[in-house]
C-alpha cells in the first residue's frame, strides 16, 4: 500500500513533529510513502519512516537526484517542476496533507478529483460560493490520520 504524505518544503515544529511521527507510524504499519521528496513536512514524514525501517519514495520537481532529502530511498527525477504533484498523489490509495501551502493544495485537488481520500492534519479548508464544501477528512493526531488512512488504503487495495 502507498501512501502519499503532502505539506510545504518549509513547515513549523509543529508540523514537522506531526509528519515525523504520521511516518514512523506508516512504516510500523507496512505502508510505503510517496511524498514531493525535498525538505519541510516532505523531509520529516521520511525521517520518521526510516526510523521504522519503512520505505520512501520522492518525485522531485527538478532535474538532480541530489535535491531530493537524505531520507529518500526511490528519488524518481522529472523535471517538470510543480506537475509532479498529480504524480505524487495519483501513485497513492490514500493522502495524508500535514499543514501545506499552494502545492499541497493543488495536490489536494489533484487527489480529489481521482476520488482518492483526503486526510487533513492542520491543512486546507475547503469552500464553494461561501458554503463549506470540505471533502477533505478532519483528524487531530498524527495516530488517527494514520489508522485512518490504512483502513482506507486497505479498501483501495482490496477493490483492485
Amino acid at each position: 500500500m502507498i501512501v502519499a504524505v503532502i505539506g510545504n518544503a518549509y513547515c513549523s515544529a509543529e508540523e514537522a513533529n506531526l509528519a515525523e511521527t504520521v511516518g514512523k507510524l506508516l512504516a510500523q504499519r507496512g505502508a510505503i510513502i510517496i511524498c514531493g521528496g525535498l525538505g519541510g513536512v516532505m523531509e520529516a514524514v521520511c525521517r520518521g519512516a526510516k526510523l521504522k525501517g519503512g520505505m520512501t519514495i520522492g518525485i522531485l520537481p527538478g532535474e538532480d537526484s541530489s535535491a531530493a532529502n537524505p531520507y529518500i530511498d526511490i528519488p524518481i527525477v522529472t523535471g517538470v517542476g510543480y506537475a509532479r504533484n498529480m504524480a505524487v498523489v495519483k501513485s497513492a490509495q490514500v493522502v495524508i496533507a500535514v499543514g501545506g501551502n499552494y502545492g499541497t493544495l493543488s495536490e489536494i485537488a489533484y487527489a480529489l478529483k481521482k476520488g482518492t481520500p483526503v486526510i487533513g492534519l492542520n491543512t486546507w479548508t475547503l469552500s464553494r460560493n461561501g458554503q463549506e464544501r470540505d471533502p477533505i477528512i478532519r483528524v487531530n493526531t498524527a495516530i488517527e490520520a494514520v489508522d485512518k488512512a490504512i483502513s482506507l488504503a486497505e479498501k483501495k487495495v482490496g477493490q483492485t
